[in-house]
């Protein structure tokens, strides 16, 4: 009976560790740090083309949608969506800034064509 309840501890503290360990390590809890800091974080599951990403970037947050298409030599994703829930948070931002997330989304989709929602799409359209 020690032995068992010596084995059933054991089991409880590895268990323990690593469920800190699984949330200290969760990309969607960096992304509600950075979105509470206002820095910039970007994430994303590039091997789900169901799953929307999601950027933080100086206290607004992002969501982007997939859209898996064809090119020329195979099948990628070719467009994106992206849009802010929260339009009130755009106050301050240039059109530099939406240049700056178009590209870092280029760098895991080149072949996309990223349009924006509402109210950005306004805004990057008059150039």
């Amino acid at each position: 009976m020690v032995h068992i309840l010596r084995l059933l501890i054991i089991v409880i503290i590895i268990y323990v560790f690593y469920k800190i360990l699984r949330y200290l390590f969760d990309p969607k809890r960096k992304l509600d740090e950075a979105y509470e800091n206002e820095s910039y974080y970007y994430y994303d599951d590039i091997k789900n083309v169901r799953k929307n990403f999601f950027i933080t970037y100086k206290g607004a947050l992002f969501e982007g949608e997939k859209y898996l298409g064809t090119t020329d030599q195979a099948f990628e994703v070719v467009s994106i969506f992206v849009w802010t829930k929260d339009s009130s948070k755009l106050q301050g931002f240039t059109k530099e800034d939406f240049r700056f997330l178009q590209n870092e989304i280029r760098m895991n989709y080149p072949s996309a064509k990223i349009n924006w929602k509402s109210p950005i799409e306004q805004l990057m359209n008059d150039e």
